[in-house]
């Protein structure tokens, strides 16, 4: 079966956007007019407006917490009720505007691999240069083609098996995403990112504090699927929560303590850390733009993961 407009919806979240949710669901009106808005609780109009730019809009309940699981949970169940003839679900976050022509790439990958049940396309940073957090942000979104272990927001999904795994699991606060496509894995499914367009996202990101908040975010989403799947065969996310305690915990710990009774230990913790920026640099030389300072964002990362794992941990 070809794909065509009558089998693919797309399903937009949001909250307080603004102009940037105008311009992504006008961006998705080149290519689909079945377009589902979800809104957490928005004060400046977004709703309004998306029904305007002739979205369906939902508006989540206040009766329990606001999350990108339970949005695109939500609008997946609207959209599947209003058009039942959908096979395929692209999520769009609402900063992000999506390419015209993805939505017939990324659906004809889908009806030729059937054992696929999530596909991606190429996410792009808007504007890269106008802070080091975007470009951070633009480097991540640079990962290779191929079989992948998750994906991240934005991504197409066959309706049939996201359905059957129920759904993101609105527990999940933070990297609710792997978690689901984790559980795609184990039922015999493959995550692929293919080279083709698919959005381009704009994080407006120019102060450390909103970067610094996004990385704590990172060490909560990794500590919570450690727990939740860390025991599995796949040892889920139990790297990268070890990487953020011992990285970003234990060893500023120690040289810290140290310094006032063994500063040579500190000495030697300080020069794991310079082999650790240099062999960053190093391996990104030549691919990304001054790839030292990127190492250096990439040990503090550790460090705030390492707060975002606490913080899971006091939760539970």
């Amino acid at each position: 079966m070809m794909p065509t407009s009558d089998n693919i919806a797309v399903v937009v979240i949001g909250r307080n956007e603004g102009q940037r949710l105008e311009e992504s669901l006008r961006s998705i009106r080149q290519s689909s007019e079945r377009i589902v808005y979800v809104d957490s609780g928005s004060t400046d109009g977004s709703p309004e407006a998306a029904e305007r730019l002739g979205a369906r809009v939902h508006r989540l309940s206040a009766d329990r917490p606001f999350s990108a699981a339970r949005g695109r949970n939500e609008g997946f169940a609207l959209a599947t009720e209003i058009w039942p003839t959908v096979r395929y679900v692209q999520f769009v976050d609402g900063d992000c505007t999506l390419d015209p022509a993805w939505l017939a790439a990324g659906a004809a990958h889908l009806e030729e691999h059937e054992d696929v049940a999530v596909v991606t396309g190429r996410n792009r940073e808007r504007f890269p240069e106008a802070s080091v957090y975007n470009a951070l942000c633009d480097i991540e979104w640079d990962g290779p083609l191929g079989d992948q272990a998750a994906c991240g927001g934005n991504a197409m999904y066959r309706a049939a098996p996201f359905a059957a795994a129920g759904g993101f699991d609105a527990s999940v606060k933070a990297g609710e995403e792997p978690e689901l496509c984790l559980r795609l894995r184990r039922e015999g499914f493959r995550i692929v990112r293919i080279g083709h367009e698919m959005t381009v996202h704009d994080a407006d990101m120019h102060r450390f504090g909103e970067w610094w908040k996004r990385a704590v975010r990172s060490g909560t989403a990794y500590c919570t699927g450690a727990l939740m799947h860390g025991r599995g065969p796949e040892r889920y996310n139990v790297r990268e929560t070890l990487r953020a305690v011992i990285w970003g915990g234990i060893l500023p710990a120690v040289a810290l303590v140290a310094l006032f009774g063994a500063p040579l230990l500190t000495l030697g913790i300080l020069a794991l850390y310079a082999v650790k920026l240099l062999r960053i640099g190093l391996r990104h030389r030549g691919r990304i733009d001054r790839p030292f300072r990127y190492g250096a964002f990439m040990i503090l990362l550790n460090i705030a993961e390492f707060v975002g794992v606490t913080k899971c941990l006091a939760r539970r």
